[in-house]
């Protein structure tokens, strides 16, 4: 099985959004390899850090909102 890990990093993004706090602050517990990318991507401020979240760019921020809202609403009737 092939993974691919775009799909990983949209479906990480939009969980994201579930824990922001601080107006673009996310919790970061997610793996670490993804988060690597994630900012790799320009999405999220760099990951290594004590704090126990990060911060997502602008484009990150539209990004998560987008996705969550795509991957995990249901359509209004």
């Amino acid at each position: 099985m092939e993974i691919d890990r775009d799909q990983i990093d949209d479906a990480v993004l939009g969980l994201m959004w579930l824990t922001l706090h601080d107006d673009r602050r996310a919790w970061k517990g997610f793996d670490w390899e993804c988060l690597a990318r994630l900012h790799e991507k320009g999405l999220i401020a760099d990951p290594v850090s004590k704090a126990k979240s990060v911060v997502l760019t602008d484009e990150g921020l539209r990004r998560a909102e987008e996705l969550f809202r795509t991957l995990f609403t249901r359509p209004r009737p």
